[in-house]
Parts: structure tokens; sequence; C-alpha cells
């Protein structure tokens, strides 16, 4: 189940307001011509963001209301994602194809199902399910990291490379590479039953772990270029099969967004230098597997990530709903194990033993993608900090690179 702690109504209230805001503060920049772009099948239209999670309080909490009237029925059949046993749905590679209903149809959408919800808390007769409610603002956050991430593919997709935003990362300062022992034998992981989590961060469970070390910090833009001009890109030998064969079909050369010169890269600001001790960003589960094997190491477990990182107090990077791209940190010990990039793991992304969907409908959450999948953990720069917690667990497929996704080596000792 899904864990809460306990919320007063107007304590709820008021992080549903904040939430949906953030999202609508997210927004703000963009055009209509924008907010309708998908540049991938992938990727979703920010206006399909601001419906579907609108959406999700609809169909979750006010259809359990028989006083609640749908703004539009048919915008059901539209902006449900993937829920299979509540009905049928548009097909995710044709969200773009939605010119209606209009942007501010949507906002005005929005506005319809925050005004029923609001009044639904209002009421304190205990009609609202706030473990629900809690679950949509969550779901909510996890959206607003996405429409970052699509709105920075459909801006690099464009020719003229538009800025989402303005303000660039100051420059980093290097920090030395170092692998430090950790923990070994049998810990603890998953959630500690505190405060908000996933059901797929549950049970809390044993896990064994051998001697093995973590490198300090994140793979920076500098080491990555190096395993690039070595032609990294060009030798079998240091991909998985399927990685390789991805490389040969995609003809992949480099990260994602990175430019021709390996000295500049697009990011939400636009086209920028690349800062050599900046973490590398924008790879694939494959591209992540194939430096660690170059550079003579391994991606870490996901229980050894979570055993270091649950001594570490966690941070998140997102700022007033404008992100700050990754940067180096500075210190001794772990550095980086929050909100600079999310770290790809060598673990699959399976279910925890003893692990139980939600029951319902929203069993479908996350349960049913434990296959062929793998699990990140950390929290990127585009994460809201409420998300950023070290049993939490982000999954995507190995072929995947338009997240903030990076990585952190690790060793067998």
């Amino acid at each position: 189940m899904t864990q809460l702690s306990p919320l007063a109504g107007d304590t709820l209230a008021q992080r549903y307001r904040q939430v949906r805001q953030q999202t609508l503060q997210l927004c703000a920049g963009l055009t209509a011509e924008d907010v309708m772009v998908q540049s991938m099948p992938d990727a979703s239209p920010a206006k399909w963001h601001l419906a579907h999670t609108t959406w999700f309080f609809e169909q979750f909490v006010l259809a359990r209301d028989p006083r609640y009237r749908p703004r539009d029925p048919a915008w059901h059949y539209l902006f449900n994602s993937y829920y299979q046993s509540v009905g049928p749905m548009h097909a995710r590679p044709q969200r773009g194809l939605l010119s209606r209903p209009s942007l501010d149809e949507v906002l005005a959408y929005r506005r319809h199902v925050d005004e029923a919800l609001g009044a639904m808390l209002l009421r304190g007769d205990g009609a609202a399910p706030t473990a629900v409610i809690e679950l949509g603002l969550q779901h909510e956050q996890q959206h607003q990291e996405l429409l970052l991430t699509d709105i920075l593919h459909a801006f690099w997709s464009n020719p003229l490379l538009p800025a989402y935003m303005q303000a660039a990362p100051a420059p980093t300062t290097s920090v030395s590479l170092q692998f430090l022992p950790g923990g070994e034998g049998v810990v603890e992981i998953g959630h500690t039953g505190e405060g908000f989590a996933f059901d797929n961060e549950t049970p809390r469970h044993n896990t064994l772990l051998a001697p093995h070390a973590l490198a300090n910090r994140l793979v920076t833009n500098e080491e990555y270029a190096a395993f690039v001009h070595d032609g990294g890109y060009r030798e079998p030998s240091l991909w998985l099969s399927d990685g390789w064969a991805t490389v040969q079909n995609e003809g992949w050369q480099r990260p994602l967004y990175w430019r021709a010169d390996l000295a500049s890269a697009f990011s939400l600001a636009g086209v920028q230098a690349l800062d050599p001790n900046a973490p590398v960003c924008h790879l694939s589960y494959f591209e992540a597997d194939a430096f660690a094997r170059w550079a003579g190491a391994r991606l870490p477990t996901e229980a050894e990530w979570e055993a270091a990182a649950a001594t570490l107090p966690a941070r998140g990077n997102l700022l007033e709903g404008v992100p700050r791209l990754p940067q180096a940190a500075q210190g001794t010990g772990l550095l980086q194990m929050y909100g600079d990039a999310w770290e790809w793991t060598a673990s699959p992304y399976v279910a925890y033993p003893g692990f139980r969907p939600l029951p319902g409908a929203l069993g479908e959450y996350n349960g049913k993608f434990m296959c062929g999948q793998w699990v990140l953990r950390g929290g990127s720069c585009a994460t809201p900090a409420g998300h950023v917690r070290a049993s939490y667990r982000n999954f995507f497929p190995p072929q995947a690179r338009w997240q903030f996704a990076g990585l952190r080596l690790a060793k067998d000792r």
C-alpha cells in the first residue's frame, strides 16, 4: 500500500493548490503552439500533461462523489494514460494530434476539477479520500519532471533551438574520482514507513551486499568525452548485444543533446558550452553500462546505492519551478547522491519480495511495468524535492535517454 503520514484537511488543501499551481508555472512561458508538440512517441505534449494530471483527480477522487459532473465525458478517453481497467484510451504516439480541446479549454478543465475537489475537501465530511489525493499530487509532481524533459526534447527537435529558460549554471570545480568502500553483509532496503512512498518502494526487506566500492561522485562530461574520443561508440565489445544493436540502428555517436563538436550541448537554457566538470546527462542504460565497462568498472546495484544514500540527507534541486542544470558537488565522502542526475543502476525493475500493488485500478500505477526496465536512483535537477529520498525507484527502458540520467561507477572488492 501507499504509505502516508496523517494530513489535516487544510494542510492537504494547501498542498493541493501549491502542486497544481507549480504545474501551471512550469508552463507559464510556453505558447499554445509549444504545448501541443509531441516530438517522439515516448514524450507527451505539455497540454496533455496538464489534462492528464487533472483527469487523474477526476477519475480516482471526484468520480466517487455522486454530485460531481464531468466537464466533458469524452475527455475520459483522451486523457487516460494506461489504466486499462477504467476504459480505453487515445493512442500514446498520437497525443500530439489533439488540437482540440484547446489550451484554454484544458485550463478551464483544470479549474473545474480544482473547484470541485476544493469543495470536497472544504466539506470535511470524510468523503475525500486523502490517501488517493496525496497519490494524485505525487503523480502530478512526477509529470512536472516529465513535462520538462518532454519540452526539452521538443525544443531540441526545433531547428531554431529555442530556450525554455534563460538562466545558465555557474561554472563548476573538479572533484577527483575516488572509490569508497560500501557496506556489506545483510542490510535493509525499501521504504521505512515514514512519510509518503509509492507501492514499488515496499515492503522493506533484507538483502545481501557483497564487498564493493562506490565512486564518490558522478561521471563528468569530460570523462564521458574521453570515452567518445576513444571510439566508445564504435567498439562492440563494450556494449550489451541489445545496446550495440541500438547504437547501430539509431546511429548514436554521443549523448543525446551533445553537439557534434563535443564542446556544447542543448539544454533548457538553449545551446550551452559543456561544463567539463558537470555530470554527464541524458544517457541511456546502454550508454552508462558501456562507459562503465570501458572504465574498468560497473554500475552499482540499487541495493548498494540505497544502502549508501540512506546515510545522507536528501536534497532536491527543483527551485521554484526552474531546474538548475547538474553541477558538481564539493566536499568529501559520497557526493551528488541526490538531485543532480538520475543514476542508472545495474538492477532490473522488479518487485520486492512480498510486494503488493494498490487495490483496484490504481494497482496499474507501478506494478505492471516490472518487465524490461531498469532502475534509476537519486533524482535529478528537474525532480521535485519531495521525490528525492533513498528508497525512491525510478525506472525506464534501457534505450531511453531523454531523461536527466547519468551514472556513478562501482567496483567489486
